[in-house]
């Protein structure tokens, strides 16, 4: 049986569809200190994928964690 007649699992995203940022870049789009996207992403609240000894955080993880912050004052 061949992996693609598989029908109970689906293909993942293609890798080429996933933009990754470094962490230098995610702090710089959220505004916050390098420090702090470390302090994220070893608390488990900010996905990231580690690559040698640096990570790689998606982009579509650092939307979805920002959305995922906003409150409502008042």
């Amino acid at each position: 049986m061949s992996a693609n007649s598989e029908p109970s699992q689906q293909a993942p995203p293609s890798m080429g569809q996933v933009r990754f940022l470094t962490v230098a870049e995610v702090a710089k789009l959220m505004r916050v200190s390098k420090m702090t996207v470390y302090r994220l992403v070893h608390a488990g609240e900010l996905p990231a994928a580690r690559v040698g000894r640096s990570f790689r955080v998606a982009e579509k993880d650092v939307h979805a964690y920002l959305e995922s912050a906003y409150y409502s004052a008042g």
